[in-house]
């Protein structure tokens, strides 16, 4: 057996730690070779390999881990997409009894049914096992239109998809269905279906219909489409790159999976491989709008601002940007601390809106007019917010808070703060806020206790800390009120600290 290399290992650890997969891979993969039995290795091979797109050395690292019994129940879904992409149906179907006993077991009844159309059955009874399972049933509900599509009835797969209408899911079995239709040869249901679809092109759908007939592993792709656009957050985010690389294993031109791949990637810091993901995506198609956001969100989100900022600013550019694409133009503004631009931008975006935008746009409008010094301004748009929005806390602290440091109406600035204290009861912020409210209107008793669990809640907060400071100072406790300013003091910002510094030199005058 040859040594492992630990320069090269350490090589590959430092990739790993750095969001660079692609480079990360090659080294996990010679290591692996050294030590195959290794299961921490095994993982990291497993799991870099699939970031990466090397399906051979996750799949190796995957048998290791299968073979030490510490395989996380993912390894299943990659074992029946390597399956059914080699056309091993056996391994497929053994793959899909393994899922049936562990977690993913509410995938089994579509993916039996997308098995059962290679095979030439009728996929339709293996859906009924579903029943009594939610979660099983909301996949096959999803894919019974498709199913109908696939096996030569697209009237009766278009009426299970009016069924679908004006579900959370409707949109994207829509577009699944459409592009079914065009596989199996049905042009003019299919440009029923996608009507106004925007960048659904004639490029575009005429590459859809000569990619192949909707079989197992068109069924596949799509089911596991659909499971990782259920996913969310960082901590999901292997998983996501698993579903996503099975996806586009078992159809390459699924562009929603290189959407979903690249957020994943993003999220788990492999900046650069998400981008080189999005580019991937044709300019002629209908993700493309959705590419150029990819590209943004994944920039700001690695804290490269400027690269953001440019691509955003020229997307909400357009004639025809969205309020959406506006709006976080917005936010990137107001990240920049750009705040009059920002308000801008958010009225811009409630202009393209149907009706007035919702609370988070008012809220995020006001929020800018108030840090560019428009007060009159921003009033109006953070109470609509908060109309629309009552049981909101970011929008009731904000305009509470807002009221309080003012002093303006401090009764209602208070009982905006109580309620959201009522909805965020271990929220710092939303307590600072409250007790501030109390210090403003001169009930040092009521705000005394609030300012104290708000610091015990975020001990190194530099605005509880001062806030707590300056309620000793007042009821007489000096120096109480001088080591809360010296505890706010350690992480202010520049123009914070220059304050700070005045009040431990001259107190409060």
């Amino acid at each position: 057996m040859p040594e492992i290399d630990l320069r090269d290992y350490a090589r590959a650890r430092a990739a790993d730690a750095a969001g660079e997969p692609v480079l990360a891979a090659p080294g996990y993969a010679r290591a692996l070779s050294a030590v195959p039995d290794d299961k921490v290795l095994a993982m990291r091979a497993y799991r870099q390999g699939l970031a990466a797109g090397d399906y051979a050395l996750a799949n190796r690292a995957a048998a290791t881990l299968v073979g030490a019994k510490a395989a996380p129940p993912d390894t299943d879904i990659l074992a029946f997409a390597m399956a059914l992409h080699g056309r091993d149906r056996l391994g497929a179907e053994k793959a899909l009894e393994r899922m049936s006993k562990a977690q993913l077991d509410f995938l089994v009844p579509v993916l039996a049914a997308w098995l059962a159309i290679d095979r030439g059955e009728d996929p339709l009874p293996l859906l009924d096992t579903a029943r009594g399972n939610p979660l099983a049933a909301r996949f096959t509900n999803r894919h019974r239109a498709l199913l109908l599509i696939a096996t030569g009835k697209p009237d009766q797969g278009l009426f299970a998809l009016a069924a679908a209408r004006g579900t959370e899911d409707a949109p994207d079995v829509r577009i699944d269905a459409g592009i079914a239709l065009l596989r199996t040869g049905r042009k003019r249901e299919a440009d029923r279906v996608f009507g106004d679809f925007a960048g659904a092109t004639q490029a575009w759908r005429k590459r859809e219909a000569k990619a192949g007939k909707p079989d197992a592993a068109f069924g596949a792709a799509h089911a596991f489409l659909n499971l990782a656009g259920d996913l969310g957050g960082e901590e999901m985010a292997p998983l996501s790159i698993l579903l996503t690389r099975a996806a586009l294993l078992l159809d390459p031109q699924e562009e929603r999976a290189r959407l979903l791949l690249a957020e994943a990637l993003s999220k788990s810091g492999a900046t650069d491989l998400a981008l080189q993901t999005l580019a991937g995506i044709r300019a002629d198609g209908p993700f493309a709008r959705g590419a150029a956001a990819g590209r943004i969100s994944a920039l700001s989100r690695a804290d490269r601002l400027p690269e953001a900022l440019a691509e955003a600013k020229a997307l909400a550019a357009a004639g025809n940007a969205s309020a959406q694409e506006v709006t976080v133009y917005g936010e990137l503004l107001f990240k920049a601390e750009r705040y009059g631009d920002a308000a801008e931008a958010f009225g811009r975006a409630l202009g393209k809106s149907d009706g007035d935008g919702g609370w988070e746009l008012n809220y995020l409008h006001g929020a800018a007019l108030d840090r560019a010094g428009k007060w009159d301004a921003a009033l109006p748009a953070l109470q609509r917010a908060v109309q629309l929005a009552p049981d909101e806390p970011e929008a009731l602290t904000w305009l509470g808070n807002a009221q309080a440091e003012r002093g303006v109406d401090l009764p209602g600035a208070q009982a905006l703060l109580e309620r959201a204290r009522r909805l965020k009861p271990e929220d710092p912020e939303v307590i600072d806020s409250l007790g501030r409210a109390y210090y403003a209107d001169g009930d040092l008793q009521k705000a005394l206790p609030l300012l104290e669990k708000a610091v015990q809640l975020d001990p190194g907060g530099t605005r509880p800390n001062e806030h707590l400071g300056d309620l000793y100072w007042k009821i007489g406790r000096r120096m109480e009120a001088r080591y809360a300013w010296r505890a706010a003091e350690v992480a202010a910002e520049a123009e914070d600290a220059e304050r700070i510094k005045g009040k431990l030199a001259n107190g409060l005058n």
